[in-house]
């Protein structure tokens, strides 16, 4: 009860203001400061009272308040609990980008990353120099566009170069896409878990995030249709294969039934498919199902390195993918010729498949060991990808921001729930990255130590 008797000094300095809005605001600026977090456990109501010199009313019409601003949840039996803000990583500096970034295994074989380099000389050995250095057209060049349809082919069975455009990374599509189809408070129905780059996007734009019920293949039709009705929805995001984070893919009827639904209100369709090309079988795009509304956005980062920076958005027309441009340039004038030049040749000559192949062996090696190690808190992942989603126990009295924030000190990559979550009711649980620099040996100690934690029920704010 400590933790709270600040609150005791605040109602005294506001004796003009109701008491039980004045504990509903404590408890909205103790959240936005970071002295409580979300699935803390607030005090009973009796005990409250008790603290606070208040009658048992008033503290319930407190509760009752910030459960109506979306601060808490309240059970009976159980008690009430902090739900908290939804948060977005902040950027970093220096080193630790590994730590909060999804990342692929990093090569191994020496031959390949010989092979690599040898291209990088290649490039600018054999290309016109002077050329790999002006000012391009935006959107790449027709052999950069002809080599992305050949890459895409298994995915997207309806593109064609003139709807395509090569982009400097699928972040800066994002932005660009968000801008034009939003535009300032336009409105996004998300799942209620999403990539915290799309929050930080849509934060800074000013775009609403409205998240739908979701199960185990994504959004549900009805509750999109749903929101559909009930207000004016500027685009649909999806990220249908291997999601981050929970690394689900949406089956095929549940992608026909949402390109259906799409189709009869009109519904744009941005479709994140960055691990689309992860999956040793892919999925089908859902912009094969509605090209008409789909801006479909795929690329290097996550099947080569992201440090690629190159990625690939095709626009339901010829009309929008000139839109996009447009926006596109304004926001950062061109892709790198250099590094497109380096894709092409890395898909041309058979490169990128081959470091496709190889991280998913790497994949599969850390996903088995994570299973053996890990295997009694059921985590959900593919094999062929890199992170995992991992439920912590009800019953374990620990906070996953807490665990993460212990996990990412002890170098393992660990975000915890609330930076993905859209509707301010995070789960108890949080995302590992497999890949990145660590390796195999590497990695089986540090999911020991986290096994090993969590068996104890160690106050992970005490370390």
């Amino acid at each position: 009860m400590d933790k709270y008797r600040h609150w005791q000094q605040a109602l005294h300095a506001a004796e003009k203001k109701p008491a039980y809005l004045m504990i509903a605001d404590l408890i909205e600026a103790d959240i936005e400061k970071g002295f409580l977090q979300a699935r803390d456990r607030l005090p009973p109501l009796r005990d409250l009272a008790s603290l606070l010199s208040l009658n048992y009313t008033t503290v319930t019409r407190a509760y009752k308040e910030a459960a109506n601003r979306g601060l808490i949840d309240s059970h009976p039996g159980s008690g009430s609990y902090v739900k908290g803000r939804t948060s977005t990583l902040p950027p970093r500096n220096g080193s630790n980008v590994e730590m909060t970034m999804n990342m692929p295994p990093e090569i191994e074989d020496h031959g390949l990353q010989t092979r690599i380099r040898e291209d990088i000389i290649q490039v600018t050995q054999q290309a016109d120099l002077n050329t790999l250095l002006r000012y391009q057209d935006f959107g790449g060049s027709e052999q950069d566009k002809e080599a992305a349809v050949w890459l895409l082919r298994d995915l997207i069975h309806c593109a064609d170069t003139r709807r395509l455009l090569v982009c400097p990374g699928i972040h800066s599509a994002l932005v660009a896409l968000l801008s034009l189809l939003c535009g300032k408070r336009g409105t996004l129905c998300v799942g209620h878990l999403v990539y915290p780059g799309l929050k930080a996007i849509a934060a800074q734009l000013g775009v609403s995030l409205v998240a739908v019920q979701c199960d185990q293949d994504g959004p549900r039709v009805k509750s999109i249709e749903a929101l559909c009705k009930s207000q004016e929805v500027s685009a649909l995001y999806l990220n249908p294969t291997l999601q981050n984070p929970t690394t689900l893919t949406m089956g095929q009827r549940r992608r026909e039934a949402i390109a259906d639904l799409a189709l009869r209100y009109n519904l744009p369709i941005i479709e994140d498919d960055a691990y689309g090309l992860v999956p040793e079988t892919p999925a089908p795009a859902i912009a094969n199902l509605a090209p008409e509304l789909t801006y479909y956005i795929n690329g290097l980062s996550k099947c080569f390195g992201a440090g690629s920076r190159t990625a690939y958005l095709i626009a339901p027309s010829v009309i929008q993918s000139q839109r996009i441009a447009g926006a596109l340039r304004a926001l950062s004038v061109m892709a790198s010729p250099i590094t497109n030049a380096l894709a092409t040749r890395w898909i041309q000559n058979g490169t990128l498949h081959t470091v496709r192949n190889q991280q998913r062996e790497l994949s599969r090696q850390r996903q088995r060991r994570a299973r053996q190690v890990l295997g009694h808190l059921h985590p959900v992942a593919n094999e062929d990808g890199f992170h995992l989603w991992l439920p912590l126990p009800a019953s374990l009295p620990v906070n996953p921001s807490d665990v993460a924030v212990f996990l990412r000190n002890h170098g393992i990559s660990a975000v915890s729930s609330a930076a993905f979550c859209t509707d301010n009711n995070p789960p108890q649980a949080m995302r590992m990255c497999l890949g990145g620099p660590v390796g195999l040996r590497e990695l089986e100690q540090r999911l020991n130590l986290l096994r090993d934690v969590l068996q104890e029920n160690v106050n992970f704010t005490m370390i």
